[in-house]
């Protein structure tokens, strides 16, 4: 069994280091809130893909994809090939709208056509359900820290200095340079873990007896390489229909209403930018993904199906006991990076909404007030702490953290892209009528989320919660936008026409 080594040390503090020096370096002296948040919408579309991507591929992609495949099969790119569809949708309904005016946050839009509420209201709806996806995405990072360094650190120990050390890096380049820090370094990061990936498909092909053909013949004779599942229900994740449908309703609201994504799109010279990077971000996202699924697979050809504590630990322990010296360093640098990344990326977003939506119009100060510019790198500070204490205080219960992560993030997303399609396709709706849709869809997502986690905990009740408890992950966008689009219509049905005009006029 390889141990991390002094020489992976180096490797690990070099990258650290040097991430760290570019983000102060090319995000230096950020001139006002515009030039903080949106990076003076001044970044190449794609720079922007790259950012896009790498903002999408936390810990949870590079060590949770790889066990999709491993105890399953390629099922998972159903659901990342509507994550195509969805984005082609953002593209021409969604961002042409942001680029009408100067607009910093996805909520304004929301603002402009509701009223402040309804911006306030999805701004915090927003902080919450980042706050707690992050958590589960820093928290995923430690997992294969401890299981790599515990020969030198205690892993009781490794898991919260893992967890302290991403957290005050990341925090220290993203609060000095803002945006230009975090594509810039993402553009690095994504470089790293690609490169780790990659390294680990040619390991795989000479620790495996036979190679790649071996694996391949094995896991086809077994029904490894399914791509396809043709089942029409609402119970199983990986199938076309929740795919194609779940999986763009789900593109749409994270690509579309997400600060995380929308800020970046913002930050494009023009529309046309924004709109090749977002879609050239799903087809990249797609390979991406392959590449991870294929590294599963060859853990399944090597492991022969062994059972691991969790699922999410065969990659890290292909990690340790089969690379050499000085490329664990490489690989574990890799897994940092993809987190370093969407961390970045979250603490300037929630920074973002916290100034823009909350604090600006509370304070009634201009967006290009010094003072703006001030209390946005603090709010910077106070998210970053934020993340690193959930983080701290999060427990693995046995759920793959990319299914945990993406569960919290369908949780509100649903409302959120109702909200966004109400204020677009029905003209008669106002503010209430918005707050209310929203409000309801949320809820009754909580429920079917509450159902499903409540009946794998206790299952002589999984009957009496009904088909609820029931129901795959990947439909949770599309049948929360469905809740919160009917609500809202039936809302703007009780109030006379009148309302619609001395409302919109007034928003």
């Amino acid at each position: 069994m390889t141990h991390f080594t002094p020489l992976d040390a180096v490797v690990l503090v070099a990258y650290l280091g040097g991430t760290t020096a570019l983000g102060i370096y090319v995000g230096r002296r950020p001139k006002n809130t515009k030039d903080y948040f949106v990076a003076d919408r001044n970044i190449p579309w794609w720079v922007l893909l790259f950012s896009i991507v790498a903002t999408e591929t936390s810990a949870l992609t590079f060590i949770g994809a790889p066990s999709f495949s491993y105890i399953g099969d390629f099922g998972f790119l159903q659901i990342v090939a509507g994550y195509i569809l969805g984005r082609v949708v953002v593209a021409y309904t969604l961002l042409p709208r942001y680029f009408q005016g100067e607009l910093v946050t996805a909520y304004a839009l929301l603002e402009r056509r509701f009223g402040l509420a309804t911006r306030r209201f999805t701004s915090i709806v927003f902080m919450v359900t980042r706050a707690l996806a992050d958590s589960v995405r820093i928290f995923a990072t430690a997992i294969p820290v401890a299981l790599i360094v515990e020969s030198v650190i205690p892993k009781q120990e490794a898991m919260p200095i893992a967890v302290l050390v991403l957290g005050l890096l990341t925090v220290v380049y993203t609060y000095k340079g803002g945006m230009k820090a975090v594509v810039w370094t993402e553009l690095l990061q994504a470089s790293i873990y690609l490169v780790g990936g990659v390294a680990a498909i040619v390991l795989l092909a000479k620790v495996v007896p036979g190679g790649w053909h071996h694996i391949a013949a094995s896991a086809a004779a077994h029904g490894k390489l399914r791509l396809i599942d043709t089942y029409t229900g609402f119970d199983r994740p990986n199938t076309l229909l929740a795919g194609l449908l779940g999986g763009a309703f789900l593109s749409m609201a994270s690509h579309g209403t997400d600060q995380l994504i929308v800020q970046r799109l913002l930050s494009a010279r023009t529309l046309k930018d924004a709109q090749r990077a977002i879609i050239g971000s799903g087809f990249a996202v797609f390979a991406q993904f392959a590449l991870f699924l294929v590294i599963g697979i060859g853990l399944w050809g090597l492991y022969g199906g062994r059972t691991f504590a969790t699922p999410d630990a065969v990659f890290p322990t292909f990690i340790l006991e089969y690379m050499p010296t000085g490329l664990i360093g490489l690989v574990l640098a890799a897994v940092i990076a993809a987190t370093m990344s969407t961390h970045s990326g979250a603490i300037n977003s929630l920074a973002a909404s916290t100034t823009l939506d909350i604090y600006v119009p509370l304070t009634n100060r201009s967006p290009d007030d010094p003072r703006t510019l001030r209390a946005g790198k603090r709010f910077a500070l106070l998210w970053g702490a934020i993340l690193t204490a959930g983080a701290l205080m999060f427990r693995d219960n046995g759920t793959p953290v990319v299914v945990v992560a993406l569960s919290i993030a369908s949780f509100t997303y649903g409302g959120l892209l109702g909200g966004f399609f109400l204020g677009i396709f029905w003209r008669r709706a106002i503010q209430r009528d918005a707050i209310l849709g929203m409000s309801v869809g949320i809820g009754a997502m909580a429920f079917i989320v509450f159902a499903k986690q409540l009946a794998q905990a206790f299952p002589v009740i999984a009957r009496g919660l009904g088909p609820a408890a029931r129901i795959a992950w990947p439909w949770y966008v599309l049948i929360g936008t469905c809740i919160t689009v009917s609500v809202g219509i039936l809302s703007s049905l009780t109030h006379p026409a009148t309302e619609i005009v001395s409302e919109t006029e007034t928003a």
